[in-house]
């Protein structure tokens, strides 16, 4: 139970290691950053849940993943400008005694989401 999330990179076939992260809440126009992290070597918070059950709220929140820096720093070519920056999911807890779980699968163009489990 609580709010994970979880980044795989499918150009390569591999977790997306070292991929900068920043979670925040949201209240209409404004925001609150709750956590900054790297994504360990499996592609995950290496501090595992980013709210557990008992401090996860229902409300909205917003992760941000910091995808053109990680595939720079991996030696991928970009345009200037790049395709994809940074990738901002803004999403709903309406449930907050439900795991959240949120999986990003990511390419230097194109990325892909939905609520896992």
């Amino acid at each position: 139970m609580g709010l994970s999330t979880h980044v795989l990179d499918t150009m390569h076939g591999t977790p997306a290691a070292g991929m900068q992260v920043a979670l925040y809440t949201t209240d209409g126009d404004q925001t609150t950053l709750v956590k900054q992290f790297v994504l360990n070597h499996d592609g995950r918070n290496p501090d595992g849940m980013l709210y557990d059950h008992a401090s996860l709220r229902a409300g909205t929140y917003r992760l941000v993943f910091d995808v053109a820096a990680y595939f720079k720093a991996r030696g991928v070519v970009l345009p200037e400008p790049n395709f994809l920056n940074c990738v901002t999911l803004d999403f709903g807890v309406a449930h907050a005694d439900q795991h959240y779980h949120v999986p990003l699968l990511v390419s230097p163009w194109s990325y892909s989401t939905y609520r896992g489990s």
